[in-house]
């Protein structure tokens, strides 16, 4: 990638499509619900978020797979081509205003621990929590907003949906 300038890089297995978070966060998801746990065949999925205009990708055109989602909006999640690794997700209720990034494909995922856990009502028994994170049975609503993203989160949100 050129200008690899910014918080943090990442790309897919084969490394035909690098990428750049140009600011940190303003939040990260750790999602427990069972739509994340199937699609990824893991335990739980973890996304940055960020504005998409912080946020930039390089080399071939990403696949979009649309895929449903507990609340019906659904996601569409963009692939690498060639190898089909997940990289990020644009989910319905801010469309591509936001960038949900696979944390599992940064180059250092140690950057971006989960400042929330989600839907922990589906969550695996043998997964711990740390009870320092928030974490919501379903999905966090607005009066925790601030709580969960921060005054500069918070702000942050608040703008992409004015937007």
């Amino acid at each position: 990638m050129g200008d690899e300038t910014g918080f943090a890089t990442g790309g897919c297995a084969c490394g035909a499509i690098r990428y750049c978070l140009h600011d940190a966060p303003y939040v990260v998801h750790c999602c427990h619900c069972t739509d994340c746990q199937r699609e990824g065949g893991s335990a739980f999925a973890v996304n940055a978020v960020i504005e998409s205009a912080r946020f930039s990708a390089q080399g071939p055109a990403p696949l979009a797979d649309r895929l449903e989602s507990a609340s019906g909006a659904g996601q569409q999640v963009m692939r690498c081509p060639q190898c089909h690794t997940a990289l990020w997700s644009h989910y319905g209720g801010l469309g591509n205003k936001a960038t949900f990034v696979r944390a599992g494909t940064l180059d250092d995922p140690a950057l971006c621990p989960p400042t929330v856990h989600l839907f922990t009502r589906s969550k695996q028994a043998w997964v711990g929590l740390d009870p320092a994170t928030p974490a919501f049975a379903a999905f966090y609503t607005g009066r925790d907003v601030p709580q969960v993203l921060g005054e500069n989160g918070a702000a942050r949100l608040r703008a992409l949906r004015a937007s």
